[in-house]
């Protein structure tokens, strides 16, 4: 039986507030980031995301002060990411209350912070977020993007998901660019390719739009499962009927 283990609302964080668009554009307001994170902790989620989505586009730090104050009211796992560059970030991050800090466009940059973050915290607080595209640039048709999925990198996605496990991250968080936002599903495919080729535990990530859509997921090789916009606008109850839906489909839950 395959194991989901954790079902992750992700909170896509802009100035200080909770947004979400499609293809990371045309971003509308889902509220303030802490008083979500409560509610999600007490609907059931098993772990937070929080995703600074310009921090590295604007080359700006990331959002320390609204971790600390989420940090205070919500008692399950923090992952903190955008605008992730040194070891220094990291501590800060882990020192405002979160358990682990996601990595992408400094990472893509300079490989070698990858090794350095983990050699200093272990591995199990690093986790690599993986923005892919589908493109014509790389051996295996998908292109790993940066800059909060502004910039094509001309790096095969697998390839780099692989040398990141190489180097250490303990987790990688896989997140379709083109399926983001659009709420019709998955990709399957992506999922799959990317689980053949590395070990370690893989959360899908980008066009969740209803509950139906996650055990598929889970079936393609996903260890976590996580979305926004069908938790955000959906119903309160939507996380538990994900793990209904989960466990319809044979599916371990939490």
């Amino acid at each position: 039986m395959a194991v989901a283990g954790r079902v992750i609302p992700c909170l896509d964080v802009d100035a200080g507030r909770v947004v979400k668009g499609v293809n990371f554009e045309n971003l509308r307001d889902a509220g303030d980031p802490v008083e979500l994170a409560a509610r999600y902790d007490l609907a059931g989620a098993d772990e937070l995301t929080f995703l600074d989505v310009t921090a590295s586009s604007s080359e700006r730090d990331t959002m320390f002060d609204v971790v600390a104050r989420a940090a205070e009211k919500v008692f399950i796992p923090l992952t903190v990411g955008g605008g992730v560059r040194t070891p220094e970030d990291v501590d800060r991050l882990l020192r405002c209350g979160a358990d682990k800090a996601s990595i992408n466009t400094a990472a893509v940059d300079r490989p070698e912070v990858v090794d350095e973050i983990t050699r200093r915290f272990g591995n199990q607080v690093l986790v690599l977020s993986l923005d892919a595209k589908r493109t014509g640039n790389t051996p295996s048709g998908f292109e790993v993007t940066a800059r909060g999925g502004r910039t094509l990198t001309g790096r095969d996605a697998l390839e780099w998901a692989r040398e990141a496990e190489e180097r250490g991250v303990g987790e990688i968080l896989l997140n379709s660019m083109d399926a983001d936002g659009t709420r019709e599903g998955f990709d399957l495919e992506l999922i799959s390719a990317v689980r053949d080729v590395v070990g370690v535990p893989l959360i899908a990530s980008g066009g969740a739009g209803a509950p139906e859509h996650f055990p598929p997921a889970v079936a393609a090789g996903a260890d976590a499962v996580l979305a926004a916009s069908v938790f955000h606008f959906g119903p309160d109850h939507a996380i538990a009927e994900v793990k209904d839906a989960l466990r319809a489909a044979g599916h371990e839950v939490r």
